[in-house]
């Protein structure tokens, strides 16, 4: 080779230099590398497939689940049961974290999964040519310098240099996001071009389509633009959660104020108490088991797992258990267009005569839409001009379209389907119209004259061309134009300004014409086009946006998402298609050269005003992600295709399409679309607000029980008193009432104002002032229940176990009526049907009221726990109690209610 061979010759912009220099600057010709120079060079550059990122061992992997704080608060509170002897709580805690291990392990490896995905993309197989003779080879034997031919159905083996393309067509969407396949040429172009403006490149992993071409190697395995994604994602660090980052800074501070507590205790009791320090060190183990609660992140897996399963049967797919949560702190969707915002389904939806601009209605390939000018359905008899155009359009035409059940499938290039379809609309039939007017001979599309021509005859000695092909190819053509009223001289500068009209809503365009002859020989000819001409029309095609994701786009803006499309594709066709779909900023598009030129700083500025990115790349897509975390925003990103994979895994959610998207896609991301519907996503946020919230309520649960716990026992050493319940009683209620109940708040349903609200901020701190007000205040009335039960029982000659029977008992019931309050965190929750919102907390209370009176009344559990059986009058007490609580509870919502709606008054006065 003419260059430096000790590396990949990757690095030459191989796309402006011509076919003969590339050939020249790789030492090849169009017949081939010979056996011993392919032999040199594999060695030299090794197989064509992409390396295989080194793992972490099992054990390793384990192990590292284990590091988190949370984990090492549950092997505390572990360790200290065992102190105490008491191995059924030890057994059952360690439980808890086996099951947060396991998951956690089995979620591992995403990335690895990913690449792994990608490299299946790379084609198995290969068509070479090798000096001088036609071979099919494995694909990762190819290096740098052999010759390929690409054939209908191949998938492309490696980057190559096209130097030969008859009738290519490659569908890139995998790579690029374009819609539709990208005709190829071998002429080189400018050195800036973008990934999808390089027509003289084909790419590894891409499909042919259509047509023949042959190609030098010019890059292999990792790097292709394949492999350049793929290592993209390697170097992508996961980022943790917001739920995570907030849980792990919970569970620290909660850890130190334990500890902090549990010194302060021992010191006050030793030193100025004068209690034993064996006595003292058992009665701060009780405290540090009160206050640990040991049941949350067992809580908070369990309501995670109930929210995926929720989030399943409306189509959504968790990959990832954080990312439920994740999902309710989304304040921008980053979406591709094709396939996700769109059917991914080319339409015609205008299509324009000398005299009429028609509009037709309905998306994808279902015939179901009308054809209307100015908004009136034709009549067909009436438009003799748009009759002969749809007519030509649906026979100089090599798709077809199937019927399956209700859906409606194409095959062939998605735009000639869509003139079929545009066809039914207009009630043709087309096997009739194959069968009145047989194709003869045809002229099938090429690059080079851009125009496909069929020739047919109508059983009657009646013959006749029908033409379709680039506008400004056939005008060019065309000496005339068809009316209602005869054929006319051909207008060219009302086509070119139709033309320009059409492109400027997004819409690509195609021209379609006629020409009748003589009775012909059955040979069509390039001769034959040279006069006669007529120019019937133009049909306008676009990829129409869902009609769901237009009320989903919508939803998001109410919720305070942001949504920003990030497209492959041309920027009038983005923009248009956004326009559609109600996106904000539309007047701007960003193209990903004009993306190139920013510095992170001014793309960060860039990025809050603009939600149009059109003809972006990989890095692209990644850099704007970047830039929009770096604002503080909690990014989702939706896409299908392999360009997609590194931003996927970069946003904090990455949303895969389960339908049209790429595996490696659906590997990257944490949340795959079953149904392919960006509406499915409006409804995913909904569930993860509302998972946060039930979070937020259990934490709100649980922290007021440890709380009066802990200070139940404080209470007793700072007086010196004996404890009103024990360590393993508190165990007990930890482990069994408490975890029971608490879990019943994930089942509950989303609050009414779940998608009218702003989403929270990505540093919010899970104790707000709110929730630190309230658990203090209930943990308050926790110790005065419990305590005033255990000295009231105490007082009227109750035994020591029956006192602290009574205290365990009311401290339960007082949960019981607890959890009916912290169901509704704003408004009162008097109503019954406000009560009666979710079975499962019923469920749970007569789970929890069984297990207590056996608690009570099972001498085993007597022996046991030291309790003993009470009576139905202090039964009676004890319910008595919680009630008080739960009324004093609705009182403190009410007035601060109260204080809230007049503060609010007040400021906006």
């Amino acid at each position: 080779m003419k260059q430096d061979m000790q590396s990949q010759p990757f690095e030459k912009l191989w796309h402006q230099l011509t076919s003969e220099e590339s050939l020249s600057e790789l030492d090849s010709d169009k017949h081939g590398l010979d056996s011993e120079t392919v032999e040199q060079r594999l060695q030299q550059f090794g197989a064509n497939h992409l390396p295989r990122a080194k793992g972490r061992s099992a054990i390793v992997r384990l192990l590292a689940q284990m590091h988190n704080l949370l984990i090492y608060v549950l092997l505390g509170a572990a360790f200290l049961t065992a102190l105490l002897g008491h191995w059924i709580d030890f057994w059952v805690i360690l439980a808890v974290v086996i099951l947060n291990t396991l998951i956690g392990f089995v979620q591992e490896g995403k990335a690895e999964k990913a690449l792994d995905a990608i490299k299946d993309m790379l084609a198995p197989h290969a068509t070479v040519i090798r000096n001088g003779h036609r071979l099919r080879i494995e694909a990762d034997k190819l290096v740098p310098g052999d010759v390929v031919v690409l054939e209908p159905g191949d998938k492309v083996p490696a980057d190559l240099r096209l130097f030969s393309a008859k009738g290519l067509q490659i569908q890139e969407a995998v790579l690029t996001g374009e819609s539709v396949a990208v005709e190829k040429h071998p002429q080189p172009v400018a050195s800036d071009a973008v990934l999808g403006d390089r027509l003289c490149m084909a790419y590894s992993g891409t499909l042919v389509t259509s047509g023949q071409g042959h190609g030098v190697v010019v890059a292999t395995g990792a790097h292709t633009e394949i492999g350049r994604i793929s290592g993209m994602i390697s170097d992508i660090e996961n980022l943790t959660t917001p739920l995570l980052q907030q849980i792990s800074v919970f569970s620290r501070w909660l850890t130190l104020v334990i500890m902090v507590i549990a010194a302060l205790v021992f010191a006050y009791g030793y030193w100025l108490n004068q209690t034993p320090a064996i006595e003292m060190f058992m009665i701060v183990v009780g405290v540090a088991v009160a206050g640990i609660p040991e049941g949350l992140p067992a809580i908070l897996t369990i309501t995670l797992a109930i929210g995926v399963q929720r989030m399943a049967s409306r189509n959504a797919i968790i990959r990832r258990l954080p990312a439920v949560e994740t999902l309710g702190a989304v304040s921008i969707i980053c979406s591709d267009k094709t396939g996700t915002l769109t059917r991914n389904e080319m339409t015609v939806s205008a299509v324009v005569s000398s005299a009429n601009t028609y509009s037709i209605s309905g998306v994808g390939y279902s015939p179901a839409g009308e054809i209307t000018l100015q908004e009136q359905a034709v009549e067909l008899e009436q438009q003799p001009t748009l009759t002969m155009l749809l007519r030509c359009a649906a026979l100089c035409n090599d798709s077809t379209l199937k019927r399956r059940d209700d859906d409606w499938l194409a095959e062939g290039d998605p735009m000639e389907a869509a003139m079929l379809t545009a066809a039914l609309k207009a009630d043709f039939t087309l096997e009739e119209l194959k069968q009145f007017y047989p194709r003869r001979d045809v002229i099938p599309f090429d690059t080079a004259h851009r125009f496909m021509a069929t020739l047919h005859h109508d059983h009657q000695g009646h013959d006749f061309i029908a033409v379709k092909g680039a506008p400004e190819k056939l005008i060019e053509l065309c000496q005339l134009q068809r009316t209602d009223n005869g054929d006319e001289p051909v207008d060219q500068s009302f086509w070119h300004a139709q033309i320009e009209k059409i492109a400027a809503e997004g819409q690509r365009v195609l021209a379609v014409a006629t020409k009748t002859v003589a009775q012909h020989s059955g040979e069509l000819q390039f001769a034959d086009l040279d006069q006669g001409l007529v120019l019937l029309g133009l049909i306008g095609l676009i990829d129409p946006p869902r009609e769901e994701a237009i009320t989903a786009v919508s939803e998001c803006h109410k919720a305070g998402i942001q949504v920003k499309m990030i497209t492959g594709d041309h920027a009038a066709t983005a923009s248009a298609i956004a326009a559609k779909l109600g996106l904000r900023y539309t007047d701007t598009v960003l193209t990903g050269h004009e993306l190139t030129q920013l510095s992170d700083a001014e793309l960060q500025h860039a990025v809050n005003q603009t939600d149009v990115f059109a003809r972006t790349a990989p890095e692209h897509k990644l850099r704007l992600v970047s830039a929009l975390q770096a604002n503080g925003h909690v990014v989702a990103m939706t896409g299908d295709g392999v360009n997609d994979a590194p931003a996927l895994k970069r946003a904090d959610v990455g949303i895969a399409m389960g339908h049209g998207g790429t595996e490696a896609a659906k590997e990257a991301a944490e949340m795959v679309l079953a149904d392919d519907n960006f509406a499915s996503i409006a409804k995913a946020v909904r569930e993860g607000r509302t998972v946060y919230d039930n979070l937020k309520k259990a934490i709100l649960f649980l922290l007021p029980i440890n709380g009066g716990e802990s200070l139940s026992i404080i209470v007793a050493v700072m007086a010196g008193m004996t404890l009103p319940i024990t360590p393993l009683q508190i165990l007990w209620i930890n482990m069994v009432s408490s975890i029971a109940l608490a879990l019943s708040l994930a089942f509950e349903p989303g609050e009414k104002n779940a998608m009218h609200r702003q989403p929270r901020q990505r540093d919010e701190k899970m104790l707000s002032s709110f929730l630190v007000w309230r658990i203090t205040f209930v943990s308050l009335l926790f110790v005065i229940g419990v305590y005033g039960m255990f000295l009231w029982t105490q007082s009227q000659g109750a035994s020591l176990e029956q006192s602290r029977t009574y205290a365990v008992n009311t401290l339960v019931v007082m949960e019981v009526f607890y959890l009916f309050n912290v169901r509704c965190l704003s408004s009162a929750s008097w109503s019954i049907k406000q009560w009666f919102t979710s079975y499962i907390v019923f469920l749970s209370i007569g789970l929890v009221i069984i297990l207590q009176l056996i608690f009570t009344y099972a001498p085993f559990m007597n022996t046991l726990f030291e309790t003993t059986p009470i009576s139905l009058g202090h039964g009676m007490e004890i319910i008595a109690v919680g009630i008080v609580m739960y009324l004093i509870l609705e009182i403190e919502k009410w007035l601060r209610r109260s204080i809230t709606k007049k503060y609010q008054t007040g400021t906006a006065n």
